[in-house]
């Protein structure tokens, strides 16, 4: 393994502290793969990875999202949102509709622009990953994706059991 990439020594850890160990490779390659999105999106698209983000969401639900639902879907606050999507509008990206008779309750979609610039942006994303991912086999990344998602369901688990004992 290439010393440069083995940031946390392997067997270094005794065994008792794997579970540290798993957590470090896991925070690093998200750390890695995310810095190279942030500065891809901002050199080819002038765009931010928040931006990118809400843009994606927005095209996976193309009847429109309410903010609410926008930012539990991305795990971030309304305020976050708000400004956000305040910008994406202003920039013909993003239509807002606003309930009339609640005008807390607005949806937002893309607009055709959104939706053609989204649809570069996508494509650009998915060459990014396989680019970054291209050493790491079909096999692999099946059995990566299954152990990530039992992974997934224990950390849930477990983050349940941390909110009954605080």
């Amino acid at each position: 393994m290439n010393a440069e990439i083995d940031h946390f020594g392997a067997g270094a850890l005794p065994d008792e502290k794997q579970t540290l160990r798993l957590w470090l490779e896991l925070l690093s390659c998200s750390v890695i793969v995310e810095k190279t999105v942030r500065q891809r999106l901002a050199k080819k698209f002038d765009t931010t990875l928040p931006r990118f983000d809400v843009m994606a969401a927005l095209d996976r639900f193309p009847e429109g999202m309410t903010l609410g639902d926008l930012s539990g879907h991305l795990l971030v606050s309304n305020g976050n949102i708000t400004g956000l999507i305040n910008r994406l509008v202003d920039d013909g990206l993003v239509i807002r509709t606003i309930n009339p008779k609640d005008r807390r309750a607005q949806r937002v979609r893309l607009s055709r622009k959104g939706e053609q610039v989204f649809s570069e942006m996508a494509a650009a994303h998915e060459e990014w990953m396989e680019t970054m991912f291209h050493e790491f086999g079909a096999e692999d990344r099946e059995q990566t994706t299954e152990l990530l998602t039992h992974l997934k369901a224990s950390i849930l688990t477990g983050t349940e059991k941390l909110k009954e004992n605080p």
